[in-house]
């Protein structure tokens, strides 16, 4: 058997093997079963490799192995923590390799721009011509994308209630004044107000809509600025999923100043403001000092 420590998506099969008989199982547990079965004839000092940042390697590469699998749809997490597999996974019996679950997984080309659709170079083509600085950057990016899949997937599945206080956090993390949230019933499409400075001049209504899959439309803008009072004409209105044309060309023609923000501007604040994510690692790049070798 090999010597090395396998790669991310050399993790694919072990795990779901581990995961097969449906169980509800830990992630640590999971790990250590797939290392049991898989890796223990590893030598010591492999298995305790540890990354840059610290962490074990061999988990690490398991941890990102899992994470590319429910984006797949072959496993999910059905509770905080803990992960089983899926009908799908368990029907699937041939060996993955990377390339085909990168081709079916939707969740993956979240953030992939125009350019990176269209374009026809390779992946090894595209390592070959990187500096190690492009490698580092593109290795961020890709991890940026993965939490902001995630967020947004935790947004979908968290109570609409307190939905209405994340976003309402956002935007006092982003330098908004003093908020309050409305009654939960009979507020008339208004789900917050916050003040627009922290010395409270002027007022912005809120409206936040956790759609799943449903789009907002112009009927949920012409309702909201149906509920806004006199005393503000400013407003913001979050969801998320999209807006469709005839939402955004309404909140376009307002007399109103109404921001519209969807999903993927959404977790971009998010993740700017760090609202529901936290600073997990921190790296080191140095370079050399050449001011230090100047005589003085």
């Amino acid at each position: 058997m090999s010597q090395e420590i396998p790669k991310f998506h050399e993790t694919f099969h072990p795990i779901l093997d581990i995961l097969s008989n449906n169980e509800i199982i830990h992630t640590r547990e999971m790990q250590k079963r797939v290392i049991k079965k898989y890796y223990s004839n590893l030598p010591k000092e492999l298995l305790e490799e540890k990354t840059k940042s610290g962490e074990i390697l061999i988990n690490n590469r398991i941890a990102w192995g899992k994470s590319y699998l429910k984006k797949g749809g072959y496993i999910h997490y059905p509770t905080r923590g803990n992960v089983q597999i899926t009908e799908k996974g368990v029907k699937q019996k041939a060996p993955l390799n990377l390339k085909d679950l990168e081709e079916e997984s939707t969740l993956l080309d979240f953030y992939r721009n125009e350019k990176e659709k269209h374009s026809h170079t390779t992946d090894s083509e595209q390592i070959i011509n990187a500096s190690p600085q492009d490698l580092i950057d593109e290795g961020f990016n890709q991890i940026e994308r993965e939490v902001k899949n995630d967020l947004l997937e935790k947004l979908k599945t968290i109570d609409p209630y307190y939905f209405e206080k994340v976003i309402l956090k956002l935007l006092s993390k982003m330098g908004y004044g003093d908020f309050e949230t409305t009654a939960k019933s009979g507020d008339g499409g208004i789900d917050g107000v916050i003040n627009e400075d922290k010395l409270g001049l002027d007022k912005i209504y809120i409206q936040a809509k956790r759609f799943t899959e449903n789009k907002v439309r112009e009927k949920d803008i012409r309702n909201f600025i149906g509920a806004m009072s006199g005393d503000t004409n400013k407003g913001v209105f979050v969801t998320t999923s999209l807006f469709d044309n005839g939402a955004i060309e309404k909140a376009k023609n307002a007399h109103h100043k109404i921001i519209l923000i969807d999903g993927n501007r959404l977790v971009d604040l998010m993740h700017e403001f760090n609202v529901g994510v936290q600073i997990k690692q921190t790296y080191e790049v140095k370079q050399l000092d050449e001011d230090f070798f100047v005589e003085q």
